[in-house]
């Protein structure tokens, strides 16, 4: 048996956007299975739109692990860190670059970890592979791919005949849509930025090919550089949302293949659909553009806070390249859902394993194009099982529902929270948050004394508490209920 045949019987299959067929998935090497992510540019909190594409792969890079082993699967997901948006945005709050970058991908880390989404292998920064970028310019301008004029650089489209094959697209028709910079420097009209000058208040670096002005790269070139340095000049996956398809991933494949001179830059290109929200184009304008934060931290959503979990099954609930449209009622249901499979796994006292295999029909359903409504179909059957005294079901679904990323303990304990925050009044759940942080002061102190006078004060106001060890950090965490 050859190594592709053994490779190929994982039997998974994916819509490859380059080639428009569902094909069966080859890795380069089954030892280092290789996928690429466009991530966030950080300068401000992500909509639920960019949250899509992270919830998606991470699946994806579940599945893959499933499959090849934990060990074998490298996923790279970027952070852009250097873009006209952060520096606008850095003047305008008054802040340093770097602080708001900072802070953003922070706030991005916290709210993707709420969704359930696992950390990349890798997540390179932009401004941390500059070098790389430049490296990358000088090699496309020596090729003759690329061109310096008026302090830029830039990719030179006609040098490459395959442009467009990924966005099926035609010069004319990419003239036509794409917002084409009109400068008089641009040898034709499709050409686009490699490198570009500085203002003195922006961030700048030193310019390649012999300019003298300060300078920073373009965007596309980032990604290019990202892959090539973490994954190897040819990969497995790239992946991101369909908006990226044109001009984005368009170009990035343009500047890899022709500095490398390669057939391929990424085998397989994977494109999750557009997100609409309440049956319509996501817009502030309409009132119903929604931060994954607003969605977790305020009541702006719908009038009220929703859990990570319901938000991960409401995004979930379409298969990744069919468009979706995201609503208030979707999350309802995801929570509700949520909550009959916590407390049927309850009744049957089963929680998942830590190596626990998901179900095989789930597997199969993900398996076929990350068929995620397949996958949650297989899940209700088995819930169903386990409701008609299937104890092995009821262990089979604990797994699945783990593998495919929630958290059901987790998400009880929030629920349990909520409900007991709702039950009081605002004063008095100041006063109990106050006092249970105390009380975790008096504890590390080991002042035990103290620690039980809190208890039983709360307790007076009707308030029991319940301690539990984090069983990440080691750290114990404390929740409370009504008597």
């Amino acid at each position: 048996m050859s190594a592709d045949t053994a490779q190929g019987e994982k039997g998974l299959l994916l819509t490859n956007t380059l080639t428009r067929t569902k094909e069966a998935f080859v890795p380069m090497d089954a030892s280092n299975v290789r996928m690429y992510v466009c991530g966030p540019t950080v300068y401000d909190y992500a909509h639920i739109g960019n949250a899509r594409p992270v919830v998606v792969f991470d699946v994806l890079a579940r599945l893959l692990r499933q499959l090849y082993g934990k060990d074998h699967v490298t996923y790279v997901r970027n952070i852009t860190d250097v873009d006209d948006k952060i520096n606008e945005r850095a003047a305008r709050e008054g802040i340093s670059i770097r602080e708001l970058t900072e802070k953003t991908a922070g706030q991005y880390h916290a709210d993707m970890e709420a969704l359930g989404a696992q950390a990349p292998d890798i997540e390179p920064r932009a401004t941390e592979h500059i070098e790389e970028m430049k490296e990358m310019i000088e090699t496309l301008v020596d090729k003759g791919h690329a061109y310096v004029a008026d302090e830029h650089v830039l990719f030179h489209v006609p040098s490459m005949p395959e442009y467009g094959k990924l966005s099926n697209r035609t010069l004319d028709e990419m003239v036509a849509g794409a917002r084409v910079e009109v400068a008089s420097y641009k040898k034709d009209p499709t050409d686009f930025v490699l490198w570009k000058p500085s203002k003195a208040e922006e961030p700048g670096w030193e310019s390649p090919c012999g300019i003298k002005t300060p300078g920073r790269p373009g965007w596309h070139i980032e990604c290019s550089a990202m892959s090539e340095k973490h994954l190897g000049k040819v990969f497995d996956i790239h992946g991101g949302g369909v908006d990226l398809t044109f001009p984005h991933h368009e170009n990035e494949i343009a500047q890899s293949r022709c500095a490398h001179d390669t057939h391929a830059m990424a085998n397989v290109w994977l494109h999750n659909g557009f997100l609409q929200v309440e049956g319509e184009k996501m817009s502030k304008s309409l009132g119903n553009f929604f931060t994954v934060h607003q969605l977790l931290d305020t009541e702006e959503g719908g009038g009220r806070k929703w859990s990570g979990q319901a938000i991960r099954y409401a995004l979930l609930q379409t298969q990744y390249r069919q468009p979706i449209d995201f609503t208030f009622k979707s999350l309802a249901e995801g929570e509700k859902q949520l909550t009959r499979w916590a407390e049927l796994l309850k009744k049957h006292d089963v929680t998942a394993q830590g190596n626990g295999a998901p179900d095989e029909a789930v597997l199969e359903g993900l398996k076929d194009d990350l068929n995620t409504p397949r996958a949650f179909a297989a899940l209700h059957k088995l819930a169903r099982d386990a409701r008609g005294g299937d104890a092995d079901a009821a262990q089979k679904l604990a797994n699945s529902i783990k593998f495919l990323g929630f958290d059901l303990e987790s998400f009880s304990k929030a629920q349990t929270q909520e409900k007991a925050e709702a039950d009081v009044s605002p004063e008095l759940k100041a006063k109990v948050e106050e006092l249970i942080a105390k009380r975790l002061e008096a504890r590390k102190a080991k002042d035990f004394a103290e620690s039980d006078r809190i208890r039983d004060e709360l307790a007076a106001d009707g308030i029991v508490l319940k301690d539990m060890k984090n069983k990440e950090t080691g750290e114990i965490e404390t929740t409370w209920s009504c008597a």
